[in-house]
């Protein structure tokens, strides 16, 4: 059992709003926005920088949220709370339910942002019925959980049965703190899940996944040439499991295509690469240094390329761009022949998207892949590849074959973070109390699915293999990316749905 540390209070006294403002008041942005016990806690989250691998600070928020009610609270070494709070009258002897969310956002910004993730507080804003982030990812994936599971646990008046939330950390790069987690205090079977961002569907099922990285050692010579710096910019991203099937650009793959495309046509030398920044985004920046005999051929070139790629998106990518600037002529750093061989080879010939469709659900993505990162290192370049399916052997093909093709590369290949699809159960006993509680607060029953994305049910179920889960949440527009928004109607519909099924699990 990891190591914990536990708090186990006596004497419940709940005050409504009662967190106490230990970091000021200058961000009061949803304070009249309903559901307003809701969004305190979550704009009281958003002042703490919360990306993956820093939850230290928001996990200790939690501890001392819990400590000040009375609340029993457990935090492990990897920073995974779990917070219990006794059922209210005449639910005292109910099964507990469990609530869970994720602590870790997704860091993404603008270009010209100067944000800094470790340190700055988001900055809120609320436009057009929608909550959202100046130049940043709002993290409402998977925020808004928290602020819900927060909203109850803080709540003296709501009827409910014993609540144990469950706050993993380190979702967004291969769900660490799920895997780690133990779930042993858990007395509950019955457990929701507020990591989706389509209020119309309750979600049953979903992908398993695994991360394939790979390191191509590369050498590098002098030569003289035209330095030109090329950006590779302007696309959506997006979730890479999510919306995988939109066919979005990834500007990975369009590196090695008009690596390729040039080097048809005259000498290039590649000087540099990066592109993307987590293997679960699909990449919206890449850029590169190259050398070149004739700039401005290239640069022609590379506007024709820009032309038939807009041609191909046509609508799905408007602002898709190449930004070239001109370094000047000297004698540059590049990569040997064989190592930019090697570099795009990899690039141009790697999966990337949708593999294969599901043949039982019509239109449900079954397998895919993301080259999410190109990072350039001292001594080699380092591919980052997502990989999901909801079957085992689909996915053991994919990696079969980017294993043969980093071979061929003569790259070293790693596969970790791997976790299991959750299998949609025929029969449920929280699935029909969450229908009801749908159906009756939106007016019209939600479609029962599963998606491609990941979620933590997999790795929680295989630990817990009694638990009945189903996952929902208020919608979220363009997640893990910094167009990423909230819909407060949706939030205020998804709260009276949670109220409204503790209030039935009697």
């Amino acid at each position: 059992m990891s190591a914990v540390t536990k708090w186990n209070l006596t004497g419940h006294q709940f005050v409504e709003m009662g967190y106490k403002q230990e970091r000021g008041t200058d961000m009061a942005v949803l304070e009249q926005t309903e559901p307003r016990e809701v969004f305190h806690f979550f704009e009281e989250i958003s002042r703490i920088p919360r990306g993956t691998y820093h939850t230290k600070e928001v996990s200790d928020y939690c501890v001392e949220f819990a400590r000040e009610r009375g609340l029993y609270v457990i935090q492990d070494e990897w920073n995974n709370v779990i917070i219990k709070k006794p059922g209210t009258k005449g639910y005292e002897e109910s099964e507990p339910v469990i609530i869970q969310g994720h602590l870790d956002m997704v860091c993404e910004k603008t270009a010209d942002s100067d944000h800094d993730f470790l340190k700055d507080p988001l900055e809120l804003m609320v436009e057009d019925g929608f909550v959202t982030a100046k130049d940043t990812t709002l993290g409402a994936d998977d925020g808004i959980a928290i602020a819900f599971a927060l909203a109850v646990l803080n709540s003296s008046t709501l009827q409910h049965p014993p609540v144990e939330a469950v706050f993993t950390v380190d979702e967004e790069v291969g769900m660490d703190g799920a895997a780690n987690i133990d779930l042993s205090v858990l007395k509950g079977t019955m457990l929701l899940n507020l990591d989706s961002e389509d209020d119309d569907t309750l979600i049953a099922g979903c992908a398993g996944g695994f991360r394939f990285s790979c390191e191509i050692p590369v050498e590098r010579m002098q030569v003289q040439g035209a330095g030109l710096q090329v950006e590779i910019c302007g696309l959506k991203g997006g979730h890479s499991g999510v919306e995988i099937d939109r066919q979005r650009g990834n500007a990975n793959k369009l590196a090695g295509r008009l690596l390729c495309h040039l080097g048809r046509q005259q000498s290039v030398y590649l000087g540099g690469i990066s592109g993307g920044a987590r293997d679960n985004v699909i990449p919206s920046v890449s850029r590169m240094m190259l050398v070149v005999e004739d700039p401005q051929k290239a640069i022609c070139a590379m506007q024709d390329m820009k032309d038939a790629w807009r041609k191909e998106f046509a609508s799905d990518e408007p602002e898709l761009d190449i930004k070239v600037t001109k370094l000047g002529e000297r004698e540059y750093r590049v990569f040997t022949g064989e190592s930019q061989k090697k570099i795009i080879g990899f690039l141009v010939n790697c999966p990337n998207g949708v593999d294969e469709y599901s043949r039982s659900l019509k239109g449900l993505v079954e397998t895919s892949d993301n080259l999410g990162v190109v990072e350039e290192q001292e001594h080699s370049v380092r591919f980052m590849v997502l990989v999901r399916s909801g079957v085992g052997t689909k996915m053991e093909e994919l990696k079969e074959r980017l294993a043969c093709l980093a071979e061929m590369a003569g790259a070293v290949w790693n596969v970790d973070s791997e976790y299991p699809a959750w299998m949609y159960k025929e029969h449920s006993r929280i699935r029909p109390i969450t229908a009801d509680a749908f159906e009756e607060v939106f007016g019209a029953r939600p479609e029962v699915t599963t998606i491609h994305a990941g979620l933590e049910c997999g790795l929680l179920s295989g630990k817990k293999p009694e638990l009945d889960c189903i996952s929902f949440g208020p919608k979220i527009q363009d997640i893990h990316s910094f167009h990423e928004r909230l819909e407060i109607a949706s939030t205020q519909k998804i709260w009276n749905v949670l109220k409204l099924i503790l209030k039935r699990c009697k």
